[in-house]
């Protein structure tokens, strides 16, 4: 017989009441902010990562604007103008004021400002209206915002590729190209290495939704975006390719007598050449300034689930891709009521592809026949004729395939456009994975020997960027 009678209160059930609090909870300390996703810790760890890069990169570009500025005071001028509102500068600025004229003579000496592409100013506009200043001051410093991102994001390339020494080394020799004055100025160039470094380094990490929409906004800054189109359009292609002929070679499925299963197939690989890191990842063991011998071996063999999810990325990735260049093509065609609309503008521009010819004619009259040629066209000449040669060590250091078909397509446009010569230097801004070799070069080297080179890569763009501004006087 039960201790206790019926019908007390201890032979009741407990009955909880939902409105109730837990003890548990009110007793629990408050909880703090939610945990950041995998992917806001992977861009905190690079970023950390990153520091030294963009600190290098810094110092260069402000060891050039110091330059610059003392010898513009020497000259009794301001700095201010030299970087904010002059030749291109001063088309993007009338965009974003007044938007774009549509009245078009192809034999007329009044050139279309539809020849420039509609991003910048865009965003120009758009940061103006919620800051103070001028939008020739906003656009500088979207110019230099903007090249502070390609510059973590030329980092992030290199380290992934090479390691940290090597992204470093790559960063700071992007600030220290001969024109790099440009790249605080008023203009397209920091935009479009910002959007094309990040492109590249999301087909690297298989993230192709992200370099599809990347390379959707590039299609919108310049018209040289159709060389990161042609990179990422081929990578996803070849990274189809990988997983039908992995699809295919699967194992057949084990008989019904029970025997065992042959073991699965190694996933297909992506295009990527160097597994992705996190910060939650397994520490990686210490490596040197060379080279990491996985991507070398095999530049497309880093393996990654394969499934129709990823087939979808891929795909939408690969769609995205062309359709901000496409957009922007298409429209001008429309609104001047022809199908070749924004072509005729490049030609009423003096801009068009000829195959090289223009380029090898200049190139024989400059360094063959002048007795004094300019300085500013000599080292535009030097410019391209390292970069073939640059583009050569590329193919032979067996450069993952996006950044091989983005040099290749961008030296293709720059070298065969029939237009003038002295902006292909300007042009070839972009293409940082051409430095890759001198970058693994210099990570190899001694650190004295490095430091020197550094140093004078920097002191040489700081001379040449002013004497483009002051001393050449032309449009860079």
């Amino acid at each position: 017989m039960s201790p206790t009678a019926p019908g007390t209160a201890a032979s009741a059930p407990a009955v909880s009441d939902p409105t109730a609090p837990d003890p548990a909870a009110v007793l629990a300390p408050v909880a703090g902010p939610a945990p950041r996703g995998p992917a806001a810790r992977a861009a905190g760890a690079l970023l950390r990562r990153a520091g030294p890069a963009l600190l290098g990169y810094a110092a260069v570009r402000l060891l050039g604007t110091l330059v610059l500025m003392k010898w513009a005071h020497l000259q009794h001028r301001g700095l201010w103008p030299l970087l904010a509102d002059r030749w291109d500068s001063g088309w993007y600025l009338g965009i974003a004021d007044h938007g774009y004229s549509f009245a078009f003579d192809e034999n007329g000496s009044d050139e279309s400002n539809l020849a420039f592409f509609p991003l910048y100013p865009v965003v120009v506009k758009a940061v103006a209206g919620v800051t103070p200043g001028s939008r020739a001051s906003v656009g500088v410093v979207v110019a230099v915002g903007c090249a502070l991102l390609a510059a973590w994001g030329i980092f992030a390339v290199g380290e992934r590729l090479y390691g940290a020494r090597v992204g470093t080394v790559l960063a700071v020799l992007w600030g220290a190209t001969p024109v790099a004055v440009v790249q605080w100025m008023g203009y397209t160039e920091s935009l479009f290495t910002a959007l094309v470094a990040w492109s590249l380094y999301a087909v690297l990490t298989d993230r192709w939704v992200t370099a599809g929409v990347l390379c959707l906004l590039s299609g919108l800054t310049r018209p040289t975006g159709l060389a990161l189109v042609a990179a990422v359009c081929v990578s996803a292609v070849v990274a189809l390719w990988r997983l039908r002929r992995a699809a295919a070679a699967e194992p057949a499925p084990a008989p019904a007598s029970g025997r065992p299963a042959t073991p699965a197939r190694a996933p297909a690989p992506t295009v990527a050449s160097a597994p992705v890191r996190t910060p939650d990842s397994a520490p990686e063991p210490a490596r040197g300034p060379g080279p990491d011998p996985a991507p070398l071996a095999a530049p497309l063999a880093a393996p990654l689930p394969a499934d129709r999810d990823r087939v979808r990325r891929i795909v939408l990735g690969a769609l995205l891709a062309p359709l901000g260049w496409l957009a922007y093509v298409g429209w001008v065609g429309l609104r001047l009521g022809r199908a070749d609309g924004y072509f005729a503008v490049q030609r009423q521009w003096a801009n068009q592809w000829d195959g090289g010819k223009e380029t090898l004619r200049t190139l024989r009259d400059l360094l063959m026949y002048p007795s004094r040629p300019q300085l500013f066209l000599v080292v535009v000449a030097l410019v391209l004729i390292v970069s073939v040669a640059l583009f050569i060590l590329c193919v032979g250091d067996r450069q993952p395939l996006p950044l091989l078909v983005f040099s290749a397509v961008l030296l293709l446009i720059v070298l065969g456009s029939g237009g003038v010569f002295f902006p292909r230097a300007r042009f070839l801004l972009p293409g940082f994975p051409l430095l890759l070799p001198l970058a693994l070069a210099i990570a190899r080297a001694h650190r004295r020997v490095a430091v020197l080179a550094l140093a004078g890569a920097a002191l040489g763009s700081a001379y040449f960027g002013a004497y483009m501004s002051l001393v050449y006087g032309g449009p860079p």
